[in-house]
């Protein structure tokens, strides 16, 4: 009897044993194969430990493990997801923009901690992923809980999706891990994750999703999201999601803890998990080397295969992040570097070159798209040949790109070291590319021009800029009409503008009886934009909204502005020599000149309206009022906007009070706006500032 029931142990054991030594087995091929991209065994080798595994299984079900190699399938699908508190709070990071406010962190941390710390004080630098956070849970070893961050306190419980994840191992250490003899896995770790999708198989499975009429995603980011939150944990399986990991918030039941962030992400390593290479270490001492490095993350994004936001600034050792604490929903002890979000590297597939209204040739950018701020740009400037050449940009460089706010894209600088050869130098050209009309460079300017006054391209340019929003702000005249009038033949100067044959244009093709009347109106309405708004649309070089107004501030009409001569202009405050020869020399051609004369007998008001104080004297719309700039406004600079307030009397200053008489906001303005609500300070948007009108508490 007892040699029989020693036979049956050992016949119910060798299943259980085998099935452990695959899981093993597989776990650690796995590892190799997606954490290290260095299999040691063929696909199909693989393949075949997997099926065997699998067949094992499905005989034995009594020894099922939901953190068997096999779950990584998916199947089953979820009602909802549960919510889950987490046990530490996930919190979120300060923003740096710029070097600036790196050195003022910095500065910070100095000041609170102890002199004694000060020598201690050392610094990690980590790529800031552009994915979905994830929480991760590890009991005695096995992978039992996987959440989003959600709100930071609740998120969301998705642990059959996350065991989808290959680069996720659900059991640790794994074998084959750098570190892993030895180490005994802790009694509960909880760790942070970034699941992300790289570039490429994010553009494959659009592809293919848009061959099959399937949704798209807009990009790798939101489709690591919705992936991770589908109910089906089968579809998510199918889908190519990858982690890194960079973060131990709790590690219990060790003997010798990590002490400091870097040895923490050893410990991560170690244990089997994903941890980027690309993170680096400072000591205070090298303070400058780590501006550098956070400064080149641009760089290091055009390197990688999936995308970045920027780089995360952590202090290293972590009884001094214990000692600094946390502010509100952030941490003292790490701050994430960006830009904005108006960054991007592309390739440059061409440089074009486009005439302006001024007959200024500027070169262009044609890039590979690129989404860039929520919009996606395909070209961009490249300021003058100058440019080009100090900066040594060619065709086919892997570029860094701005866009800020609304202003036009530019490339500011090639990335080099990604060049294979293949890059080739643009020459400027010595003809117009619209009249073919060679080009001249004036001395001391790194401009090149087309002098050609009949070019095509430049008169389209003018009336572009004349109807435009910042000047006459014709509403329904854009860059389209501004080619078919010009086209067409309707449109030879500015003045025609007030000249438009309508009868003829009824005959376009899309421009019916209720458009010409709008447009109609558009062109009557913009009469009365007054002197300061005609200037501006003149285009005279040198010569903008805030320009304008600092000029038309002296004076009473147009005609005042073309008798004055080069000493009395440059009298105004503000106003340079540069400006007001531009000026005097605009004014002295006859024909610019007659353009103002044949503008003003069309019916196109040349004065300045200005308000009567009680007096009956002249008052500036702001005089003696306060103002307080913020956020990111339609379509002037922050700048155009004080110096347009200052134009109209009243004064700028950089804090909201209760002295504060007016807030100017624009878009994400932040604390100031919060502020100023609590004081009841007036809000104002552009809009009432380009009015001028005087405000009312």
């Amino acid at each position: 009897m007892t040699i029989t029931a020693q036979s049956e142990s050992t016949a119910v054991d060798l299943p259980g044993k085998k099935i452990e030594g695959l899981r093993e087995r597989i776990a650690h091929h796995q590892y190799r194969y997606y954490v290290h991209d260095d299999p040691e065994i063929t696909d199909a080798e693989f393949d075949s430990l997997f099926r065997e595994l699998l067949a094992l299984e499905e005989q034995n079900p009594e020894l099922s493990d939901p953190n068997s190699p096999t779950v990584r399938v998916g199947g089953g699908v979820a009602d909802r997801f549960e919510k889950v508190r987490h046990q530490v709070p996930v919190l979120s990071l300060a923003n740096a923009f710029g070097e600036e406010d790196l050195h003022r962190w910095r500065e910070r941390l100095l000041r609170l901690l102890p002199e004694e710390e000060h020598a201690r004080l050392a610094y990690v630098v980590e790529p800031k992923f552009d994915g979905l956070t994830v929480v991760l849970q590890f009991d005695e070893g096995q992978f039992t809980l996987g959440a989003t961050r959600g709100d930071g306190e609740v998120g969301e419980n998705i642990t059959p999706n996350l065991r989808t994840v290959n680069h996720l191992p659900l059991q640790i250490p794994v074998k084959g891990a750098n570190g892993h003899r030895g180490l005994h896995p802790p009694r509960r770790l909880i760790l942070r994750g970034e699941v992300y999708v790289e570039e490429s198989d994010f553009q494959s499975f659009n592809q293919e999703q848009e061959e099959r009429g399937e949704r798209t995603y807009a990009n790798p980011r939101n489709f690591a999201a919705g992936s991770l939150r589908l109910l089906d944990s089968g579809i998510t399986s199918e889908r190519p999601l990858k982690l890194w990991t960079y973060q131990i918030f709790l590690e219990e039941g060790l003997e010798q803890p990590p002490d400091s962030h870097w040895e923490s992400l050893e410990h991560l390593r170690a244990y089997g998990f994903p941890v980027c290479d690309e993170s680096r270490r400072f000591g205070d001492a090298e303070w400058d080397d780590l501006i550098e490095f956070v400064g080149k993350w641009h760089e290091l994004r055009a390197r990688l295969p999936y995308d970045l936001d920027g780089m995360v600034v952590k202090v290293d050792l972590l009884a001094q992040q214990e000692y600094l604490g946390f502010t509100g929903k952030d941490p003292r002890w790490a701050v994430a570097f960006k830009t904005g979000g108006e960054e991007a590297t592309t390739k440059l597939l061409d440089i074009g070159v486009k005439v302006g209204r001024t007959g200024a040739v500027t070169p262009n950018a044609v890039l590979e798209p690129v989404p860039i701020g929520g919009v996606t740009v395909q070209a961009a400037t490249l300021h003058n040949a100058d440019y080009i050449e100090e900066l040594d940009i060619r065709i086919g460089d892997t570029v860094l790109v701005k866009r800020a706010g609304d202003v036009i894209p530019k490339v500011l600088r090639p990335i080099k070291e990604l060049r294979d050869g293949s890059e080739q130098l643009w020459k400027t050209p010595t003809e117009c590319p619209s009249c073919a009309e060679l080009l001249e460079r004036p001395p001391e300017e790194s401009a090149t021009y087309c002098v050609n006054n009949a070019c095509p391209d430049q008169l389209v340019r003018k009336v572009e800029y004349f109807v435009s929003r910042g000047a006459m702000d014709i509403v329904g005249m854009g860059s389209k009409q501004a080619e078919l009038f010009v086209s067409e033949g309707y449109v030879n100067t500015l003045a025609d503008i007030y000249r438009l044959p309508w009868e003829e244009i009824e005959e376009i093709e899309g421009y019916g009886e209720k458009r010409i009347e709008n447009l109609h109106h558009a062109v009557e309405e913009s009469k009365s934009r007054g002197a300061t708004r005609l200037l501006t649309a003149l285009g005279i070089r040198f010569v903008g909204n805030v320009v304008a107004e600092l000029v038309m501030a002296h004076f009473d009409t147009l005609d005042d502005l073309m008798a004055a001569d080069l000493e009395s202009l440059s009298e105004i405050e503000g106003i340079g020599p540069k400006i007001a020869e531009a000026l005097v020399s605009y004014f002295k051609l006859e024909p610019n000149r007659a353009l103002v004369q044949s503008l003003s007998e069309l019916g196109v008001s040349l004065e300045s309206p200005r308000q009567e104080s009680e007096d009956g004297e002249q008052a500036l719309p702001f005089e003696g009022k306060t103002f307080v700039v913020t956020g990111t406004l339609p379509t002037m600079s922050r700048a155009e906007a004080k110096a347009r307030i200052e134009a109209g009397g009243g004064r700028v200053t950089g804090s909201v009070s209760a002295k504060t008489d007016f807030l100017l906001a624009g878009e994400k303005a932040g604390s100031k706006l919060t502020k100023a609500k609590q004081l009841g300070v007036p809000i104002l948007a552009e809009q009432d500032l380009l009015q001028s009108a005087e405000f009312e508490k």
